[in-house]
């Protein structure tokens, strides 16, 4: 049974720092592009960022880069996205998803990922 399970958000100060943990299981997280997402109240799904299977390629959306890191540790099947210097616009739940089938590119796209875990709310107050 395949399971994506998030956590790790909270309540910070603008400034702050918070790192979400995205465990996996039932599958081989090596082999799959991991893919963090975001919704805030009122607004469209948001791909963050990703990181790719083979190589941990990463790719950011603009207004997260120098802020947001993605990594992951395959032996732990866990992926994780560090923040920092948090903002209150980055306010929303934080989704982790996985791709099901390799693809050479690595994207940003919801669409393009299968397994997706139930969210974790971060809360940046300013």
């Amino acid at each position: 049974q395949v399971q994506v399970v998030e956590s790790g958000g909270d309540l910070v100060q603008h400034g702050g720092s918070l790192t979400l943990s995205c465990v996996t299981s039932g599958f081989t997280l090596d082999y799959h592009t991991i893919g963090w997402f975001r919704q805030a109240p009122g607004k469209e799904r948001e791909g963050v960022g990703c990181i790719s299977s083979s190589d941990n390629r990463t790719n950011y959306v603009d207004s997260v880069k120098g802020r947001l890191t993605i990594s992951r540790d395959n032996a732990k099947n866990t992926v994780y996205l560090q923040m920092n210097n948090l903002k209150p616009e980055d306010t929303a739940v934080y989704y982790c998803a996985a791709e099901l089938t390799y693809k050479a590119y690595i994207t940003r796209r919801a669409g393009e990922y299968d397994w997706w875990g139930q969210g974790t709310q971060v809360t940046v107050s300013s």
